[in-house]
């Protein structure tokens, strides 16, 4: 087979838009699991952020503002489901297309690239968590956790989120062998949902476990969403957007090598 060269960043290619087109004919029998991973983030919005959230009373939120301690749980429940849909789809499902299913192998045989289906594989990945955040955002109104019109800016930082983890997720799962190489992604994933702010003010954890969950990726797109739902930007939002995205241009560097290597050797 004659090896094909593929540029690293194929942005704009319409090839791309054929492995969405694939993944919407697959689940077009199956539309309510695209709906599925918006239950999960909404039940802990009403057992967490209300139920416990009338024990809890207000809690110091983004700019040293007094909030409900459910509209400082929401975003945060937004910026995890928007990591957990974007792993799912960049994880399991992607592993089983290129080593079992062999779908991508397959595809190869067409004019597309590996990297046209990197880029499609995330493209479906972002699909899937604005229909998750467009949903959430709506519980979000009802509930009365709107306070300023700076939350429509949390659709487009949820997807940046979900581009981040997916493109991520898709270069780890690409040096995964087995099935039981996922517990190492479950054991980064669980305590970030925990510790990262998520569901109290990161003042109650030690200084050095502060610093630590400063620096991993779900707190920055956590703060991010917060900030925005409040109405609170700054210097530190112009940080987390550049975290964000840096981090997903790399994964999608490492996803496009490595499949050129697995597909095209």
């Amino acid at each position: 087979m004659a090896l094909r060269i593929t540029p690293l960043f194929a942005f704009g290619s319409r090839r791309a838009l054929r492995m969405i087109e694939r993944n919407l004919l697959v689940y077009k029998h199956g539309w309510l699991m695209l709906f599925s991973g918006f239950f999960e983030p909404f039940f802990y919005l009403l057992s967490i952020g209300f139920g416990l959230g009338r024990l809890v009373g207000d809690v110091v939120g983004p700019g040293g503002q007094t909030i409900p301690y459910a509209l400082f749980v929401a975003p945060a429940l937004l910026a995890a489901s928007s990591m957990n849909g974007a792993i799912t789809e960049s994880t399991f499902n992607f592993f089983f297309k290129l080593n079992y299913d062999k779908t991508f192998a397959s595809i190869l045989t067409t004019p597309m690239s590996p990297g046209d289906i990197s880029l499609g594989e995330l493209g479906w990945a972002l699909i899937r968590g604005a229909l998750y955040t467009i949903g959430f955002l709506v519980v979000m109104v009802l509930f009365g956790l709107a306070r300023s019109p700076l939350i429509l800016l949390t659709l487009p930082g949820a997807l940046l989120i979900g581009f981040a983890f997916a493109a991520v997720g898709m270069a780890a799962t690409s040096f995964m062998k087995t099935w039981q190489d996922f517990d190492l992604i479950q054991l980064v994933i669980l305590p970030m949902f925990l510790f990262s702010g998520t569901f109290f003010p990161l003042d109650s954890l030690p200084e050095g476990l502060r610093i630590v969950v400063q620096l991993t990726p779900l707190y920055q797109g956590v703060d991010l969403l917060r900030g925005l739902t409040v109405g609170v930007i700054g210097p530190e939002t112009v940080v987390h957007v550049a975290y964000l995205l840096v981090m997903g241009l790399v994964g999608l560097s490492i996803v496009s090598r490595r499949l050129d290597k697995l597909l095209l050797k």
